[in-house]
């Protein structure tokens, strides 16, 4: 039986940025235009990180069944080092799914934007088959675009939303940023599983682009947010305050750029997602403010 800490390292609480990030974006972007909720802000926030964990649980779970984690680089999975029975880690990945439902209920109706518990659904299906079913998009390249499609354009629009009852041309340009940050956060994550991805057949992005191209997305990924914020800039000044996010760019991409391999490039995980923590902190602020 997985222990409490086995669970949490499950749950992989180093990915949670991506999950408060875009919360923090499109609350600073409805405060921006002079609308705050906080009761619907928390409840953003709670169907962000409940939906994080459980693609996480799933992930696990789709994954160690498939025995493409039985020889994993990373941190330890549940399923893949049989600490956990699969059917219990489906559990806890529904679960989440669950309270992320029940959240996104109550805060369409709060809201009034009922339109979004059809997004809310189509998160909860691209959660589960990102890597579930029997043809997952994650296994075929397509991760990434998800990826930017619902911590990006939805989660940072959804929120300001849900908030401010519309969105403007700032919040657009952040919440691409912010969706290219958490793409930073997968390939760095993908970038260090290329050689026991390709062994096993799952054809990630980076499996498709190969060692040398991967590094490359990932530098463009984690630079262009900060032009976009300076392009956002001309429609809300404020937002380049992002820039003061730059320098927790520096070491992720010196190691990226540097050729590490295999565990050498744990770390970097967790950098990018403190860099979209740090982008989402200060881009948040520079639109409340700016």
């Amino acid at each position: 039986m997985a222990t409490t800490a086995e669970w949490v390292e499950g749950a992989r609480p180093r990915t949670l940025p991506t999950a408060i990030s875009p919360v923090l974006v499109g609350t600073g972007a409805a405060l921006g235009v002079g609308a705050l909720a906080p009761g619907s802000a928390l409840l953003a926030l709670l169907v962000a990180v409940a939906l994080v964990i459980g693609v996480n649980f799933a992930n696990d779970y789709s994954d160690g069944i498939r025995g493409t984690d039985d020889d994993r680089v990373g941190p330890q999975r549940l399923v893949g080092s049989r600490a956990a029975e699969p059917a219990t880690v489906k559990a806890a990945a529904f679960a989440c799914f669950g309270v992320a439902a029940v959240a996104g209920l109550v805060l369409t109706a709060v809201s009034g934007q009922w339109w979004l518990l059809l997004v809310g659904a189509l998160c909860i299906v691209g959660a589960w088959y990102y890597t579930g079913g029997s043809r997952p998009y994650g296994y075929a390249g397509l991760g990434e675009v998800a990826v930017f499609v619902f911590f990006g354009p939805v989660a940072v629009l959804g929120t300001m939303l849900t908030q401010a009852g519309r969105v403007d041309a700032a919040a657009v340009g952040a919440a691409a940023g912010a969706g290219l940050l958490t793409c930073a956060v997968l390939v760095a994550n993908n970038l260090r599983d290329i050689p026991g991805d390709r062994v096993v057949g799952k054809r990630t992005l980076a499996v498709r682009l190969g060692d040398h191209g991967t590094r490359m997305l990932y530098l463009a990924l984690v630079l262009v947010p900060f032009v976009v914020a300076v392009g956002a800039a001309f429609d809300r000044p404020g937002l380049l305050v992002a820039l003061l996010a730059l320098p927790a760019a520096v070491r992720p991409v010196r190691i990226v750029l540097g050729g590490a391999q295999g565990p050498a490039l744990i770390p970097v995980l967790k950098d990018t997602g403190l860099l979209l923590l740090a982008w989402g902190v200060a881009a948040a602020v520079g639109l409340a403010f700016g």
